[in-house]
């Protein structure tokens, strides 16, 4: 079981500042959650393989080859402000 030093700790690491009231919340519901792990931790899962992710995936390749999409001018369009060629942006650097 964890001790309010535990939860006070805790507490600090995720930037809280619980009163007492908050605090013994915390612990309660600190508490249930390990409970319910050693529950879990409990259950024979020597055959199961890991899931690492419930749905299938599979990961499309294609080759990676340069092909002629926009033009300049079809990108610059939309820039809303442009230099000649080039899109104007703020300076932020001095």
């Amino acid at each position: 079981m964890l001790t309010t030093e535990d939860l006070l700790h805790l507490a600090r690491l995720a930037r809280l500042s619980p009163d007492e009231a908050e605090l013994k919340r915390f612990g309660a519901q600190c508490g249930e959650v390990l409970r319910y792990m050693d529950c879990l931790s409990e259950v024979n899962t020597d055959a199961v393989d890991p899931l690492y992710s419930p749905v299938e995936h599979s990961t499309p390749y294609r080759k990676d080859e340069p092909r002629n999409g926009c033009s300049r001018d079809m990108l610059l369009a939309n820039a809303p402000e442009r230099d000649g060629q080039f899109f104007a942006v703020p300076k932020i650097v001095g």
